[in-house]
């Protein structure tokens, strides 16, 4: 039996950018960071007393005969690109909501990427499990997905991503003091706002608009720089990322009519009112997480104002997917 373990990731700066449509001609940029909130994989060789070959668990069951049979799409086209041949049970489990904006569908990827691996006797690399993940969501399962979820989960970590035309990623840590990262923390509030979405429906439209957004796009690459920037800057202090995160939501906002609506932008405005600098809504938009940034002495007011919606605390977390059970069971062989 394998158990993997992989991270959810906030995004603060660039998404958008990272769009093979836009980075394949422009570049991309983003600024995101993995949290301690998981999504958790088992996976085994199913034993041979099942009518079934594959027994999956996730928030549904499926009991099939043949891969293709199998209606997860992530689950059925991961097994058929490493081509496992053996019956296999699949278990989801994870510590946040489905389709709520933290990269989830793309961190059950790499995570079940990172089982099936383990359970062939293969060891792989956190930048294979990211490019693979890419692969099978980007051209095997044909989703209208970025490719900042892939890496961040895979690697983990506070990060500067980089995706060049020529199509490799590069992923540089955030070097800031430790003091300095826990305020960051300390600024950062989160909230659950319900109405989970599909992100590639979301994203769609995205796409389809990157042609008529270059100025747009470019802005929001330009937004994140400043924003590295600033935490590594001696001098400047938190609120310049904190009102850099507003006007980097303003310009998200235009890049799609799906992205927000009214119930979401009078969510954060009342943030902003009770004190809060800046903030966005996490993933492709219309639902899910709302990130807002506030000092902490103005956190109290706009906890009271937003007391409608759950508030989830979380840090930053540094180790990316990792295998954190791996046992063979007397069924990883063929049985006579």
């Amino acid at each position: 039996m394998i158990i993997s373990r992989t991270p959810f990731r906030i995004s603060f700066f660039g998404g958008g950018t990272d769009y093979p449509a836009w980075y394949k001609k422009n570049d991309g940029l983003v600024l995101s960071t993995s949290i301690d909130k998981y999504c958790y994989v088992m996976c085994r060789y199913l034993p041979p007393f099942f009518e079934c070959n594959y027994r999956i668990r996730y928030s549904a069951t499926e009991l099939t005969k043949t891969v293709q049979e199998i209606r997860h799409p992530s689950i059925r086209e991961c097994i058929l690109f490493l081509d496992i041949k053996r019956g296999l049970e699949i278990q989801h489990n994870a510590d946040l909501p489905a389709m709520s904006g933290l990269g989830s569908s793309s961190s059950f990827s790499v995570g079940l990427l990172h089982c099936l691996y383990a359970l062939i006797g293969k060891m792989v690399t956190n930048r294979q499990l990211a490019f693979d993940a890419i692969h099978v969501e980007q051209e095997r399962i044909k989703e209208n997905v970025g490719s900042q979820d892939q890496t961040i989960a895979a690697f983990g970590g506070f990060n500067k991503i980089v995706f060049s035309a020529q199509q490799t990623i590069a992923v540089h840590p955030i070097i800031i003091n430790e003091d300095k990262l826990s305020q960051l923390q300390q600024h950062l509030m989160l909230f659950f706002i319900g109405f989970p979405r599909n992100a590639s429906d979301i994203a769609k439209e995205q796409i389809a608009n990157i042609p008529k957004k270059e100025k747009e796009l470019t802005s929001m690459m330009k937004i994140t720089e400043m924003a590295i920037d600033a935490l590594c800057s001696e001098t400047d202090g938190l609120d310049v990322f904190g009102r850099l995160l507003n006007e980097a939501w303003q310009v998200k906002k235009s890049l799609a009519a799906n992205i927000t609506n009214n119930y979401i932008n009078e969510i954060y405005e009342n943030a902003l009112d009770a004190g809060a600098l800046g903030g966005k809504l996490l993933g492709a938009g219309s639902g899910g997480f709302v990130l807002i940034f506030a000092r902490p002495k103005d956190q109290p007011k706009i906890r009271e104002r937003l007391k409608k919606l759950l508030f989830v605390p979380f840090n930053f977390e540094t180790l990316g997917s990792q295998i954190i059970y791996y046992s063979h069971d007397d069924y990883a062989k063929d049985v006579i």
